[in-house]
């Protein structure tokens, strides 16, 4: 009886790794499904062909864009898109200012744009922080649990723009311009 254990028990485990291993192509497929839908969404909806998107040489499942146009207070907006294993969608916009990237280590007075930052997260949907390397960004992640999320898209895509404005708000503890009346 302990043998026929063993082997039931050994015929179970190789069923569950057979599993696991259909499970991971599966999520692969997805996610490679998910990637033609944001690159279809992305080529065909009118303000994302603004923003100049293309997959990035660096990582086939992220997407890079800039919007340099209709901005007063930022030269640009970098915008970073990927499409994550764990199954979400992720955006990473990053402002241009004065030739580059908002570094809080280089900024007049580093915990005055943090404060601010914070504020902003608690006034719009989209989330504000810094990479690893102290850079600012707004941000937004869809989860794929409900299928592709093609208005919530067009809509974060479509308030890109509105960033520009609280860079505005960043300036005077950037480097002290004024910022600009609302």
């Amino acid at each position: 009886m302990p043998a026929t254990r063993t082997a039931v028990l050994l015929m179970l485990l190789a069923l569950g790794g057979a599993a696991g291993a259909e499970g991971q192509i599966d999520t692969d497929a997805v996610r490679s499904d998910t990637r033609q839908q944001l690159d279809d969404l992305l080529a065909q909806y009118g303000p994302a062909q603004e923003m100049h998107f293309h997959r990035s040489t660096v990582n086939p499942f992220n997407f890079a864009g800039s919007l340099a146009t209709g901005l007063t207070n930022c030269s640009s907006l970098e915008i970073v898109i990927s499409v994550t294993k764990a199954r979400t969608i992720g955006f990473r916009i990053f402002p241009h200012y004065a030739g580059g990237y908002i570094n809080i280590d280089k900024v007049r007075n580093g915990t005055a744009p943090m404060r601010q930052l914070l504020q902003f997260t608690d006034r719009n949907f989209l989330f504000w922080g810094v990479d690893d390397t102290y850079d600012v960004f707004a941000g937004y992640t869809f989860t794929m649990e409900s299928g592709f999320p093609t208005e919530a898209l067009k809509v974060v895509i479509g308030s890109i723009p509105n960033l520009d404005r609280f860079v505005g708000d960043l300036k005077p503890l950037i480097d002290g311009t004024a910022a600009p009346s609302h």
